[in-house]
């Protein structure tokens, strides 16, 4: 069950990538649709191999199909006590690790001012 919208952070063209592209910081807002707690956010990802013969493509988006890919779930160190209407704000960084390169630095920092309370925090994520 979703309780916001879902929002595109980051779009990445594997033909014209840079070392650099791998680092990056974005904004997202989030719509909430629903009257409930917030316990995580979720990360999925999209892909298009667009310069084939055939064109391939899947999402691993919780509501398509299942692939061997999984959703990356971000738990939250507070609950997000959230009302229809309200809008959560964040930012979400990324980084490879400096030791290993395959590693992610994931840092998710979330502004929220509701109803039924509000919550600033700024948490470190590490994938593996």
């Amino acid at each position: 069950f979703f309780f916001t919208n879902s929002c595109m952070l980051y779009s990445i063209d594997l033909n014209t990538m840079v070392r650099d592209e791998q680092t990056f910081t974005v904004p997202f807002l989030l719509d909430v649709e629903v009257n409930e707690y917030v316990h995580a956010l979720v990360a999925y990802f999209d892909i298009s191999f667009s310069n084939c013969h055939n064109r391939v493509g899947f999402s691993t988006g919780p509501e398509d199909k299942p692939t061997h890919w999984k959703q990356t779930v971000f738990y939250l160190e507070n609950d997000i006590p959230v009302s229809k209407g309200e809008r959560i704000e964040g930012t979400i960084a990324c980084e490879p690790n400096k030791s290993n390169p395959r590693d992610l630095e994931i840092a998710l920092q979330i502004s929220f001012e509701g109803k039924l309370g509000s919550v600033h925090s700024k948490q470190l994520y590490k994938m593996r």
